[in-house]
């Protein structure tokens, strides 16, 4: 593979060898070493990832940070965190409902959900919510350009720069608070550590969202099973999950070392891009894999990722989304395209796909 920078890499495609990858260790997912396998004006290739962003780096700095918040993200915590979640759908579904037929889902409702939750669940104001959501928009657009790239950065760190010091005189009870007391941490990693939270909760659950019912409305039969029975809500969502992968530009690693690996050898420094949409629709892996079939019963896909860096929050995703098209379509089952589906407009352009809008209609 060909990189924009024009260097040489590897591109894989297949299930088996993508899952070996993101396990191996002769390859690393720090930032200073990754290539951007699109165009796109943010160079981070050589700078290391701030202190507490630990989703570009490797263990053991990615196991010390990481360690701290797995307790928040576990499955049992997450139950108690539905009560929470089904309140904000409800509201922001209200807030559906007044909008009347012809509103935008994307603005309303599925944008709304995952940002409001992960707010509530550090403690970040409601008031400066939709401004950090632009910010992180902003920073995951492909064609963002330098300077559009430094001022969200500007609003970003400069909203951080007041609110974890004024958290640190102060801590609440939420996962900063609880950061702040354990007293592990500076103020420069709790910084890094909420910017990590809030840029990947505003930005992949609500693609998510949008992007399962944009495609459950253009399988109506696949939405009618669902409708019939909800028991298969757990079930759709991993087959959604797994037939969508709005990680589209997938995975990055990159060698530490020369390793022979799939038949080849790859050189110290070299970068492997797992295709994550390709290994998802793998034939050999899955039956009719580019069929939706949400009473698939195989699922193992790796749209959340592998390994140490699997998603920290998949846990929270999931039961964001089962409650989320639950609600949704319990509320207004006769749901649809307020436009074809050709005209709606597409996230083409960012680090993860979804819907730009969603026009949606319903009957009274």
């Amino acid at each position: 593979m060909s990189y924009p920078d024009g260097t040489s890499g590897w591109l894989i495609t297949r299930h088996a060898e993508a899952k070996e990858l993101l396990t191996h260790k002769s390859f690393s997912a720090r930032q200073e070493g990754l290539v951007s396998p699109v165009p796109t004006e943010l160079q981070y290739e050589g700078r290391p990832a701030d202190p507490g962003a630990f989703a570009k780096t490797d263990d053991p700095i990615h196991g010390k940070y990481r360690k701290l918040l797995t307790g928040f993200f576990t499955v049992r915590r997450t139950r108690q965190l539905a009560p929470m979640i089904e309140r904000i759908v409800h509201e922001q579904l209200d807030d559906l409902e007044k909008a009347g037929p012809g509103a935008d889902l994307v603005e309303v409702f599925t944008e709304s959900v995952p940002s409001r939750v992960m707010c509530e669940m550090i403690g970040v104001p409601e008031s400066e919510r939709k401004t950090l959501q632009r910010h992180a928009e902003t920073l995951g657009r492909l064609s963002c350009t330098v300077p559009e790239a430094l001022a969200a950065v500007s609003g970003m760190s400069g909203f951080l720069a007041r609110f974890v010091p004024a958290r640190m005189d102060d801590p609440r009870d939420d996962i900063l608070g609880d950061l702040i007391r354990g007293g592990q941490l500076d103020e420069q990693e709790l910084m890094g550590m909420a910017a990590t939270l809030i840029t990947g909760a505003f930005d992949t659950t609500g693609n998510m969202l949008a992007m399962g019912v944009f495609t459950l409305l253009e399988h109506p039969e696949q939405l009618a099973k669902l409708q019939a029975d909800p028991e298969l809500m757990g079930g759709a969502v991993e087959e959604l999950l797994r037939f969508l992968t709005i990680s589209h530009l997938g995975a990055g690693r990159w060698a530490l070392e020369d390793v022979e690996f799939a038949g080849q050898t790859i050189k110290k420094g070299d970068v492997v891009t797992v295709a994550l949409p390709a290994v998802n629709r793998d034939p050999e892996r899955y039956a009719n894999p580019d069929q939706l079939d949400i009473v698939r019963e195989d699922h193992g896909h790796l749209a959340l990722g592998h390994g140490v860096h699997q998603c920290l929050g998949q846990h929270l995703a999931r039961t964001i989304l089962r409650v989320g098209y639950e609600a949704l379509f319990d509320r207004f089952p006769t749901l649809r395209l307020a436009v074809p589906a050709d005209e709606v407009p597409m996230r083409d352009d960012f680090v993860h796909y979804g819907p730009r809008s969603l026009p949606v209609t319903w009957d009274d």
